[in-house]
């Protein structure tokens, strides 16, 4: 006769497998950006030596902002490429003086394999970062924008917006390759190899 203390340890561990095996297929997806992440580290030098490695598979909620004509965009409607997703503010100097360099990466590297996408989240005037994107010749980046500010909590929630200007680099499934906290020169040589080889085939 099974003790009930046999029935209690069975049932237990047909849980853990169970539990292992639903963990690993949650992680599978961003297997692949984990083992990314570990072949970029060497290129995480000199502009954008900042660069957080991911350490474990995380795959990014799906963001949700507006365009310039209003349309609702989520991140998901990036699926299969590459994504420099930047968090931005005109109250935010360094932010400022980083999107030139944003755009000149959109400029040189924007395809069907990799796009800069910056988000804006001032929560007061609208009209001050659509300004700033006019009044400094930014025509490549597009006017996306939150003013609710939630893309900035959502990240901060899985830990990846410490600060401003936020960058995290995605790969086409939505998962985290790296994060940066704070301003760093997009279009150095430095990071042109890195995203060359995030979004290579």
């Amino acid at each position: 006769m099974i003790s009930v203390a046999g029935v209690l340890l069975a049932a237990a561990f047909i849980y853990g497998v169970g539990h292992l095996r639903q963990t690993a297929r949650a992680d599978a997806p961003c297997s692949p950006a984990l083992n990314l992440s570990k072949k970029l580290a060497p290129l995480a030098i000199g502009e954008v030596a900042a660069l957080t490695m991911a350490s474990k598979p995380l795959q990014m909620p799906d963001l949700a902002f507006v365009d310039g004509d209003g349309q609702s965009k989520k991140l998901s409607d990036w699926k299969g490429k590459t994504v420099l997703l930047n968090l931005w503010a005109t109250w935010c100097v360094p932010c400022r003086k980083e999107m030139p360099a944003l755009d000149r990466l959109q400029g040189k590297l924007g395809s069907d394999k990799f796009a800069v996408v910056a988000v804006n989240i001032d929560t007061r005037d609208a009209e001050k970062p659509k300004a700033f994107l006019r009044d400094a010749n930014l025509t490549r980046l597009g006017n996306f924008h939150d003013t609710k500010a939630k893309v900035f909590q959502d990240l901060k929630s899985i830990g990846l917006a410490l600060g401003m200007p936020t960058s995290v680099l995605i790969d086409g499934q939505g998962c985290e390759i790296g994060n940066m906290a704070g301003p760093a020169e997009w279009d150095s040589p430095d990071a042109i190899e890195l995203i060359k080889a995030a979004a290579a085939p």
